[in-house]
């Protein structure tokens, strides 16, 4: 089917109205489907500038194709004749729709994804971001998008990670410096999500490598060799993943951040690379998340313990004056607890969990010696609470080597929501409202409080248990 984009349209019902027509063909040949494809895209191009306006006018003209009859009767050839379409096309445009049916679709279907991992889509990606950064924004954007999904659900090939220039991750990084003042930017999302999957890729490839990879072939990690190198003139990307790790509720993206803060916090060169108050906001957000995490999610407790360690280890905030000392053994006591409400808030304290708890406790800003402060009860305080843990039995060797690989190795899939016990509280209280609504009196609002007490730390149930000092 051959289609004149020299016809003109009289109005934007007519241009949905033509496409519907032109994704509806019955093709019996591959050269029949090549010429729906080429009448798709060209006519698409040459009425872009007049009838599609936003990103959702972009997904909708998509979504036509990916729908229709012609993608469902030929999907795997339609694919590969897309991807093929992207390594060759130049213009903005095409370009533009092309990603978005690649974005959509491989959303929907990994299969899409590992098709563009096998052709080598990886670095024609890398290529248009970089090059190409000064067209249209929406495709710029979506490029980045698509660079991370496809890279999040598989093992990138090693002879394209080997091929990333320092220059392109240093761009990365000057674009969110430039955005620096306004975190809204759609760029910044995108951007650092990028970085994120770039490095876990480096990890993948040093610590968990593929059968198919020579023992003696190294790559070099390119984020942290820029950061360790010109840190000091990236520092938004650090403000950004605090930022972003205390606000994020899919697990898998929680655990890149995390995978890059533990190679932040173990490599000396990038030990001070974050500012030390947004170390006292990191701190924070890992209290309350070790609060936070339900039962089920023993995995990523173990990986925010291990980036605890290194943290408290190593970085500014092993200076005095100490951030927070007395609410982290508290918080590492109860973790650690054995029965009663901890037990029940925490769990069954399980073999990893301890050494990881053990881990931290010795970091030498949190020992304390014998002797007791003025008012503190024997069996009591943050300082007996640290003898105690001190009992627990630490393999020699206080930054485990099996750890960066553990770290590395720690997967979800994405789109798995992190379970929250404060959202889970708060729609038990809703439910509840919903179901009687108790009597109250003037002096105490009909408010009922739960008081858990341990080691110094107070759990109110009517409020949230999980804030922290300096969180709304």
């Amino acid at each position: 089917m051959e289609f004149e984009v020299s016809y003109q349209l009289d109005d934007e019902q007519q241009f949905w109205d033509e496409l519907d027509d032109i994704v509806a063909a019955r093709c019996q040949s591959h050269g029949l489907i090549d010429d729906a494809l080429r009448s798709y895209f060209a006519f698409v191009s040459n009425y872009k500038g007049d009838y599609l306006h936003t990103e959702y006018d972009i997904a909708r003209c998509s979504l036509k194709l990916l729908e229709s009859a012609l993608f469902s009767a030929h999907k795997e050839y339609v694919r590969r004749q897309i991807i093929y379409s992207l390594l060759e096309e130049d213009s903005p445009d095409t370009l533009h729709l092309i990603v978005a049916l690649l974005l959509f679709d491989g959303r929907d279907n990994e299969i899409t994804f590992e098709m563009m991992n096998e052709e080598g889509v990886f670095l024609r990606l890398v290529e248009l971001i970089y090059e190409r950064k000064d067209d249209d924004a929406g495709l710029h954007r979506m490029l980045l998008e698509l660079l991370y999904e496809m890279s999040r659900i598989q093992r990138l090939r090693l002879q394209d990670l080997i091929l990333i220039e320092d220059d392109f991750v240093q761009y990365l990084f000057k674009v969110i410096e430039g955005l620096s003042d306004d975190v809204n930017d759609p760029y910044h999302y995108p951007i650092i999500r990028v970085l994120l999957i770039l490095n876990e890729q480096y990890m993948v490839s040093a610590h968990d490598p593929g059968p198919d990879q020579a023992p003696t072939t190294k790559v070099t990690n390119k984020v942290i060799r820029v950061l360790s190198a010109r840190g000091t003139a990236f520092k938004t990307f650090g403000e950004n993943i605090i930022l972003l790790l205390n606000r994020e509720s899919e697990t898998s993206l929680q655990l890149l951040i995390l995978k890059l803060l533990y190679l932040l916090f173990t490599t000396p060169s990038t030990y001070e690379y974050f500012y030390t108050n947004d170390l006292h906001v990191l701190v924070d957000v890992m209290i309350r998340n070790l609060l936070d995490l339900p039962l089920s999610a023993g995995p990523l407790r173990h990986t925010y313990l291990r980036v605890l360690y290194p943290l408290l280890a190593h970085t500014q905030l092993k200076h005095p004056p100490h951030y927070k000392k007395d609410e982290l053994l508290r918080l590492l006591t109860m973790m650690t607890a054995s029965g009663g409400l901890m037990e029940h808030h925490f769990g069954a304290v399980d073999e990893t969990t301890k050494r990881l708890v053990g881990r931290c406790v010795c970091v030498p800003w949190l020992k304390d010696d014998d002797r007791l402060e003025p008012g503190e009860e024997e069996g009591r305080g943050p300082k007996v609470a640290t003898r105690k843990l001190l009992d627990v039995e630490i393999p020699s060797g206080m930054a485990s080597s099996l750890s960066v690989v553990e770290v590395t190795t720690q997967r979800e899939r994405p789109g798995v929501l992190t379970g929250s016990r404060q959202r889970e509280e708060d729609q038990g209280k809703q439910d509840g409202l919903e179901e009687t609504r108790p009597q109250r009196s003037d002096d105490d609002n009909g408010m009922h409080e739960e008081r858990l007490e341990a080691g110094g730390i107070t759990i109110l149930q009517e409020t949230s248990p999980f804030e922290v000092e300096g969180e709304a």
